[in-house]
């Protein structure tokens, strides 16, 4: 019996080191991320992460010593296969989860979670972004880690003996000393003897926010975010009556005030233009003095330029919801993927339809992906028009017809739109600059920068020929990114500089060439263009009109489980994990951003 208790040990032991193991890899995967990191900040990675290891290898070890406190009264071989098996069930979750975090963190930027399901509910599209060379490389390295815990936990599992025989006593005896061995493994599982149980943010040390990352254990990370879902109470900053006070305070003059008007005429022709990861990092960037959007830095001349609009968060579904809804972002869930929800946020759709505008929304790609068909349907579109619909003989890429394609069939869809008496607001969101970067140009060494000079290309494309028709006096043409990208690789997912996106007023309606340097947020976009339309946008809570003259304007996004609020005196960046601010210590700042999150939640509730 000996022999099982050392089995046990040897099981706990050597799960954690396994599992430790991860974060050196991950290190020198992202060695660039890590690369500022002292030595003793690079030790500390493995020194504070090893708590979440041991709390894995404590669920690990949970039923081995069921099997094993088992086999004393109930002897058969079947507990020790049993054993086998757990262990390689738990081997196989374990080199999956490290390999997947490895491959999503380059684009995520913070360690895996419950939030991959969202995006696998729709697997086709979900593995368009992979490259075959990394489906290669993240198949190899769970392949190889997967094997490395397989040939472990063969070995120790031979060390687990069912012994058949034994005084009754002596088995009592070993009975209890399994318990013993059982509650240590409940604490750790519970991560210790504190109040505070197992946490992800049990691990941050570092005010570098990678080496907080590659300190989480990633298998851990998941399956907590699952167990705990969503809690829509989770960010109660205040109570009920001062929340809503403080909002109110914060949307006051920016909904109220008289707003400067920058169009010739409330009815134009509406085309908004939703381009794909348009980070200002990205299409301001130049390599060998060649621009790599060329056409968007040109145009910002001819137009009402946003110097300083903030991405509301940083997928595509947060982005169009919180553009066309004027929502703010969540932290850690979509709503879009809620229809029964999101179908009662107010829209920009809904609200022109309401005034007799024709609505329609065009995208070369899937609009089933992130239930994206749906909350357009039940906010307002009339028509939708997607990869299912079109016809085209030309190749496609891994999400659909590329932007060169879409941006002729859009603008032939915009010219029968004119020919209808009703006014039409037309949307088209294009895919060329999303990962993998599939296009057919290669400018740049870097795969995606070329992608981005390629749409700036196929959207100078339809802004060029409608400047050709007859209808470009009655039309407005905005230009708006629905999040950035990681750019300059290594920037920290929560940066303010990470969530800079461009937009851009253009047309014959637009009254004249203006910059406009009042911070503010995607999700404004919605009150602004209403305004200007003179169209009511009270139900649009949390959305601010960029042009009234209010001297609070800001930018607000959210990251992983993290806010940030940036106006013209610095930026705050709070970590809700750690309950810090982790940047721009601001009592002011702080306070928006906290208010903004939880009035989104407190509107999410009421859904």
């Amino acid at each position: 019996m000996i022999s099982n208790i050392l089995f046990i040990l040897l099981l706990f032991v050597g799960t954690v080191v396994l599992l430790a193991i991860q974060k050196p890899i991950f290190l020198i995967w992202y060695a660039e991320l890590a690369a500022e990191a002292e030595v003793s900040e690079l030790w500390g990675v493995v020194s504070h992460g090893i708590s979440l290891d041991a709390t894995m290898a404590g669920y690990i070890c949970a039923l081995p010593i069921l099997f094993v406190l088992l086999s004393l009264w109930l002897p058969t071989v079947w507990w020790q296969r049993l054993c086998r098996y757990w262990c390689y069930v738990a081997a196989l979750l374990v080199a999956a989860t490290f390999s997947v975090n490895l491959g999503l963190y380059e684009y995520w930027g913070f360690p895996l979670d419950g939030s991959i399901f969202q995006y696998l509910a729709t697997p086709k599209e979900a593995m368009a972004s992979v490259t075959l060379s990394m489906f290669v490389i993240q198949s190899l390295v769970a392949i190889i880690y997967g094997a490395v815990l397989i040939c472990f936990y063969s070995a120790v599992v031979k060390i687990f003996k069912v012994d058949i025989g034994g005084h009754w006593g002596v088995k009592l005896l070993y009975s209890l000393l399994l318990l013993l061995l059982a509650g240590l493994d409940f604490l750790a599982i519970r991560g210790g003897t504190t109040t505070a149980v197992a946490n992800v943010s049990k691990v941050y040390f570092s005010d570098k926010i990678v080496l907080n990352h590659a300190a989480v254990n990633p298998t851990f990370s998941l399956l907590s975010s699952i167990s705990d879902g969503e809690n829509l109470d989770r960010y109660n900053y205040y109570s009920a009556e001062l929340c809503a006070e403080q909002l109110a305070s914060i949307m006051e003059g920016c909904n109220s005030a008289p707003s400067e008007k920058v169009l010739k005429n409330i009815r134009p022709n509406i085309v908004l233009i939703l381009a794909e990861s348009f980070g200002r990092t990205t299409i301001d960037e130049t390599v060998a003095g060649k621009a790599v959007a060329p056409n968007i830095q040109r145009l910002k001349g001819e137009g009402v330029w946003f110097e300083n609009m903030i991405a509301s968060s940083f997928r595509t579904d947060r982005g169009v919801l919180a553009t066309l809804s004027g929502f703010c972002a969540q932290p850690t869930m979509s709503i879009m993927k809620e229809p029964q929800k999101a179908s009662h946020l107010p829209s920009v759709a809904r609200s022109l339809r309401d005034v007799g505008y024709a609505t329609s929304y065009i995208h070369g790609g899937d609009l089933n992906f992130t239930n994206m068909a749906s909350y357009l349907y039940a906010t307002g579109f009339d028509k939708l028009v997607a990869y299912k619909d079109l016809h085209f003989d030309a190749p496609t890429s891994k999400w659909g017809y590329a932007d060169d394609v879409l941006a002729d069939y859009f603008v032939e869809h915009l010219e029968r739109q004119s020919e209808q008496p009703a006014p039409y607001f037309a949307v088209w969101q294009t895919l060329s600059s999303h990962e993998p970067f599939d296009v057919p140009t290669d400018v740049f060494e870097d795969k995606m920068l070329s992608s981005m000079h390629f749409a700036d290309s196929c959207i100078c494309r339809v802004v060029e020929r409608l400047r050709q028709s007859e209808e470009w006096e009655n039309t407005l043409v905005i230009i708006i990114a629905d999040h950035a990208y990681l750019y300059p690789y290594g920037i920290s997912a929560s940066a303010v500089e990470r969530h800079r996106i461009p937009m851009l007023w253009l047309g014959g309606a637009i009254d004249g060439v203006k910059q406009v340097e009042s911070y503010c947020s995607q999700s404004d976009f919605a009150a602004t263009l209403l305004s200007q339309l003179d169209i009511a946008h009270d139900d649009f809570a949390l959305s601010r009109d960029i042009f009234a003259p209010c001297d609070n304007h800001f930018g607000y996004y959210t990251f992983n489980n993290g806010f940030g609020v940036v106006d013209a005196t610095g930026s705050t960046i709070y970590d809700c994990t750690t309950e810090s601010v982790i940047a721009g210590d601001c009592v002011e700042r702080e306070l928006t951003g906290k208010t903004m999150l939880q009035s989104t939640y407190n509107i999410i509730k009421q859904l």
